[in-house]
């Protein structure tokens, strides 16, 4: 599976490198190259009242911009502003279930956002756990009930720090299924 990772608005090259070598290491067969054009945050999705971006709107938008590049079986976004999705108070990203494209969000995977001193390993590995669950996501993966599955929905951070950064047995294998059956598609 080629899976492109592109940055909405301004994001740490590192993180970017994060996130492009930590997909590879997770899913089988799987090769993730970073994008070099960063997109532009869509001005539509940001709600006043709020101060939030709206995650489905944005998402919207990447799906438009997948429909013309056809390199790439899927993309993850990666965008620093707080994200929130219709019905919840914030979420640290979004992804259709089926589809071909997901993002995520930094903004509240930092433990300076808690109150705690900035800790790099802590934030990177946060990243990862949201980029590969908003992936397995576009695979067609549903939330776990595993509690420490990657797959495990978060309602918070805790819940992030608590799940590991894979798959439980089962859940790797529908991701496995996933995988091995892209191409295979109409």
């Amino acid at each position: 599976m080629k899976v492109g990772v592109v940055a909405i608005g301004q994001v740490a090259p590192d993180v970017l490198c994060s996130v492009a070598e930590g997909l590879a290491r997770t899913f089988p067969e799987t090769s993730a190259t970073i994008l070099k054009t960063p997109l532009l945050i869509p001005q539509q999705s940001f709600d006043r009242k709020r101060s939030q971006y709206n995650s489905s709107v944005i998402l919207n938008e990447l799906r438009k911009y997948v429909e013309r590049r056809t390199s790439f079986h899927r993309i993850v976004a990666v965008v620093d502003v707080d994200l929130y999705a219709s019905g919840l108070k914030y979420v640290f990203g979004e992804a259709f279930a089926p589809g071909r494209v997901g993002v995520i969000s930094l903004w509240r995977l930092r433990p300076e956002f808690y109150g705690e001193q900035e800790d790099l390993s802590v934030y990177h590995t946060r990243i990862l756990k949201e980029a590969t669950h908003e992936l397995g996501h576009t695979l067609g993966l549903q939330h776990c009930n595993r509690s420490f599955c990657i797959m495990h929905f978060s309602n918070s951070i805790f819940d992030t720090d608590k799940k590991q950064t894979l798959f439980c047995d089962q859940c790797y294998l529908e991701a496995a299924i996933a995988i091995s059956n892209i191409g295979k598609m109409p």
